[in-house]
């Protein structure tokens, strides 16, 4: 099973957006939305939820159970190391955010 929280930092981690992460899980954007909206575990169709584990799971992500060995216990996601960046067609991976300001035009 997969939070909807856990979903949200596995994104993070892999530095996609919504529309990223349903082109890797073959899923549409809605799905995607409607997911994350979730409060607590995601529920779902079963295949869509497949999907979704699966393509993150490729992506280098390591869903983390409440049961997980975890010095804190609870849920989790953890990037492995040493994976190749998810291959995603016709779409270009976000920019990192600037801590500068765009300047106003006068």
């Amino acid at each position: 099973m997969i939070s909807a929280n856990q979903l949200r930092a596995a994104r993070a981690l892999l530095n996609i957006d919504q529309r990223q992460i349903a082109e890797l899980a073959d899923l549409s954007v809605p799905t995607i939305q409607r997911m994350e909206a979730s409060d607590g575990v995601i529920r779902g169709n079963v295949n869509s939820l497949m999907k979704l584990v699966s393509a993150l799971e490729n992506a280098g992500i390591e869903l983390i159970s409440p049961g997980g060995h975890s010095l804190a216990g609870g849920r989790g996601v953890r990037l492995r190391e040493q994976v190749t960046p998810p291959k995603m067609k016709n779409i270009k991976q976000r920019k990192p955010s600037s801590s500068r300001t765009p300047e106003r035009v006068r």
